[in-house]
């Protein structure tokens, strides 16, 4: 596979993880890209991994789906995730928001039930 193909592939690797985060935060991609202070066309554009963003563009994105940016960072394959991940804690919640084996409804299932154990929600 060429360099140009594995670009692409994590492009759209990294579109499908923001899109998912999005409908993780039940947030129309209009309201993601108002809250990032993004367009919505170039939005559409990164989650479809047509664009390859900035590193400014992945925070406010990660800001707006209330992740860290490392997440992002390392989702988009600029920081080695084996460290950014495993040295840091981020929480239940975090893991479950990020977990690539799991459905967005379960997800949102998962998270509930988290909620309700240590009344956060």
């Amino acid at each position: 596979m060429s360099e140009e193909e594995k670009g692409g592939t994590a492009w759209r690797s990294l579109g499908e993880f923001i899109r998912a985060q999005r409908e993780l935060a039940n947030l129309s991609m209009r309201q993601l890209a108002e809250i990032a202070k993004i367009s919505n066309p170039y939005l559409s554009q990164v989650e479809r991994g047509l664009y390859k963003p900035s590193a400014d563009v992945l925070k406010s994105i990660a800001n707006a789906l209330q992740i860290s940016a490392e997440t992002m960072y390392a989702q988009a394959g600029l920081l080695d995730d084996s460290k950014g991940e495993a040295g840091s804690h981020h929480g239940v919640e975090h893991a479950i928001k990020i977990d690539p084996q799991l459905t967005v409804d379960q997800k949102e299932a998962l998270i509930r039930i988290y909620r309700s154990f240590t009344s956060k929600g």
